[in-house]
């Protein structure tokens, strides 16, 4: 389950910073793009069962998903891409190069203020 490697990972991560600073994570962000897309009840899951009995139990995760972007042959125009209506909207070409995808990030933990 590709959910459960993520959320041990980014736990291990959320688990180290709040040791450094000696206090307690409230919250945690993440992104993904669409080639790395994470279901989000799946990886809450794995996420709160992972944390289970740590300083991160109870946590808020938070997911945020990235539209994958593509440029396209005819008109050069770049724009999301849309699944279920693969074509330009400049044009309506369906000739077009996909971008870079966004990586898997953690990008913010919000912790409660040092006693």
């Amino acid at each position: 389950m590709h959910e459960t490697m993520v959320a041990e990972n980014i736990l291990r991560a959320i688990v180290e910073q709040a040791e450094k600073i000696g206090t307690r994570p409230l919250s945690a962000v993440i992104s993904c793009g669409q080639f790395n897309t994470l279901n989000d009840e799946i990886m809450q899951f794995a996420f709160d069962a992972a944390a289970a009995g740590t300083v991160c139990e109870g946590m808020t995760l938070k997911i945020k998903h990235i539209p994958l972007r593509a440029t396209c042959r005819q008109c050069k125009l770049m724009f999301e891409f849309d699944l279920y209506n693969p074509h330009c909207p400049g044009c309506r070409r369906e000739e077009f190069d996909f971008e870079p995808d966004a990586p898997l990030l953690l990008e913010e933990i919000e912790f409660e203020e040092p006693k």
